[in-house]
């Protein structure tokens, strides 16, 4: 065997400069002259003279190797540590497993690591890294747990590391086990031990607990702030987000880029466009003008808080559009129905980079609020054919809906069946809600009876079919429904609607009369009324299912929540102004029928984003064609 390693060696090390296992051979080993070359031989980095080096002159090669992730030199110089005695040395050893773990080399890094007699915290924490980074992610915690049982203790160096693989795991249980451990060690106020126990929180949906780790951090660095920042935004709570990004400033705490970004997605997410205004102006303050991911994350925010033509200049401005920067525009214009625009932008894309997943889904929603049926089966099977992007669930739902809202159910239906992955319950809610437009009650109930198994607490899904029954007046399936809501103690999740007056947040419900300005708001309500009603509006009371005579479903449907809020915009506003109102539901279509009327009568553009999508109402027309 020892003869077999000397011969290896000397074979390695003597071809190391033509070794064709790597493209990168010489580019790794550029520092080296070409074999005819007087100089070769009085290099010091030479393969055939490595035979008299130290061991720190050793780690210093090796810290090349691996900042250049040069994985066949690094097996060719380990080949020659093994013969001259050096390949289990600990520090060396560690330097190895280091090099195979940058390189995704985790097998050999692993059978490394177990034939190095003296393990010490960083040869662990190098391997804990390795499988954190890239997987298994069991590995990770399973190395965390035999470090404890050989006696090794963790630092603040480990702790980051199993952390993560417990993130990307969603182990919370195992996640919380090492928590305590951090705690018992003294490591619970380290800003990086601190940033990655936030992490996992977050990751795993217990804000609660990842807010309790950073309030117990005195000396808090931006990172932990960014931290906590993204564990509010990636678990919806955009508005604790926004009031935590304000404390950052009053502490004098300078932001990067992430705590920019992050701050103004979730004024994206709440469509606060007030607010994304002010972290627009802060964001220049500081001198972040000239970073491209601050302007997407500024282009993604006009987009969604309604300002599509703001959003527009700030992408024309970017002087590097990444796939990011297109998607996040092309999405901007799918959900305000701009089916044309974000066509031509993406006809635009392809010609400059490559589209992925994120940006077909932008596109298909696009066809989708557009209605156009044909371009977006084209841009579905050209995904496929030509892209070679495999349909996720969000590819598959905006079909099912474009298809299924062209009155195709069977059709609809046949793609479902078809599907490569399993339909989620998005899927089959696009099916119910074109069964609800077009009436189709048995297909109704197949996909109600899905939704049930995915998602059997969803009261939306139970209301929507109550509808399709009395729609096609099966008042017994309406019974049944509303039985089966109540044994299962469903409630019809309350509409509400919001808008933003002089800075302040003003939220409505349907009927409501708890407003300061109620009576107000009520006058203003009449007064519109008259004036539509005189224009020719009728209200359409056959979506209202209550058992009730038709004068109080008129005072129901007159009352919708984004009408109050309508309402108090008028009076609380200068006339022909803006407003933005925003619903936690899809908008009836009355009320969609009402908001024309009192475009037009107001001489006011209205912006509505329900939970679908865009409306801008001007002049009695509405950007969707009254398709949505």
């Amino acid at each position: 065997m020892l003869i077999r390693v000397h011969a290896t060696a000397r074979t390695l090390t003597s071809t190391i400069i033509h070794s064709n296992h790597s493209p990168n051979s010489h580019h790794q080993w550029r520092f080296l002259h070409h074999k005819h070359s007087p100089q070769t031989t009085h290099n010091p980095h030479h393969p055939s003279n490595l035979t008299n080096r130290s061991p720190l002159e050793y780690q210093s090669i090796l810290k090349t190797f691996i900042a250049r992730r040069a994985i066949q030199p690094g097996r060719q110089l380990h080949a020659h540590l093994c013969v001259k005695g050096f390949g289990y040395d600990t520090i060396l050893g560690t330097k190895l497993v280091d090099l195979y773990c940058s390189c995704n080399h985790l097998s050999n890094a692993h059978q490394l690591f177990d034939k190095i007699p003296k393990r010490n915290v960083f040869l662990w924490n190098v391997l804990i890294r390795g499988y954190a980074w890239n997987g298994p992610y069991n590995n990770a915690v399973s190395l965390y747990y035999n470090m404890i049982d050989h006696g090794v203790v963790p630092d603040n160096f480990t702790f980051p590391f199993v952390l993560k693989a417990c993130s990307n795991l969603s182990a919370i249980d195992v996640g919380r086990d090492v928590h305590e451990h951090v705690a018992r060690t003294g490591w619970e106020t380290d800003v990086f031990v601190g940033a990655a126990l936030i992490d996992m929180y977050a990751k795993c949906g217990d804000v609660g607990s990842a807010r309790q780790v950073f309030d117990k951090i005195v000396e808090r660095d931006v990172v932990m702030w960014n931290s906590m920042l993204a564990a509010y935004a990636q678990n919806g709570r955009a508005d604790e987000c926004l009031v935590l990004c304000g404390d950052m400033a009053l502490c004098k705490m300078r932001p990067t880029v992430a705590t920019l970004v992050t701050a103004i997605s979730s004024a994206a997410d709440m469509a606060a466009l007030p607010q994304g205004r002010e972290l627009h102006a802060y964001s220049w303050r500081q001198g972040f003008e000239v970073q491209d991911k601050v302007k997407t994350a500024l282009v993604d925010m006009y987009a969604k808080s309604g300002s599509v033509k703001v959003a527009r200049n700030l992408f024309n401005m970017l002087m590097e559009k990444r796939v990011v920067s297109w998607n996040a525009m092309i999405t901007g214009y799918a959900m305000h129905g701009y089916a044309m625009e974000a066509l031509a932008l993406f006809n635009k894309m392809t010609c400059e980079t490559q589209p992925d997943h994120i940006t077909f889904v932008g596109v298909l929603s696009a066809c989708n609020h557009g209605g156009l049926l044909n371009k977006g089966k084209e841009l579905f099977d050209l995904m496929i054919r030509e892209y070679k992007i495999t349909p996720t669930v969000q590819h598959y739902s905006s079909m099912v809906d474009l298809i299924g809202h062209y009155g195709r159910l069977e059709e609809a239906y046949d793609m479902i069946k078809n599907m490569t992955i399993r339909p989620d319950s998005g899927i089959w809610g696009a099916l119910l809600n074109s069964c609800k437009i077009h009436g189709n009650v048995e297909l109704g109930e197949l996909a109600l009876e899905k939704l049930i198994e995915l998602e059997p607490d969803e009261a939306g899904n139970y209301v929507i079919m109550s509808n399709i029954y009395a729609q096609a007046g099966k008042w017994e399936g309406v019974t049944k429904i509303r039985e089966l809501m109540t044994n299962k103690k469903l409630k019809k999740e309350v509409a509400c609607s919001w808008i933003e007056v002089n800075n302040k947040v003003h939220a409505f419900l349907s009927g409501d009369t708890s407003h300061p300005m109620c009576d107000a708001i009520d006058d203003e309500l009449k007064r519109i009324e008259k004036l539509m009603v005189e224009a020719g509006y009728v209200p359409n009371i056959a979506p209202v299912f209550h058992d009730v005579d038709d004068d109080e479903k008129m005072k129901m449907v007159c009352r919708h929540s984004e009408r109050l809020a309508i309402a108090f915009g008028i009076i609380s506003t200068p006339p022909k102004s803006k407003l933005l109102i925003t619903k936690n539901l899809r908008v009836c279509e009355d009320c969609h029928v009402a908001i024309k009327f009192i475009s037009k009568i107001t001489e006011r553009e209205i912006v509505f984003r329900d939970v679908n999508r865009y409306h801008h109402f001007k002049d009695g027309v509405c950007s969707c064609g009254d398709y949505w």
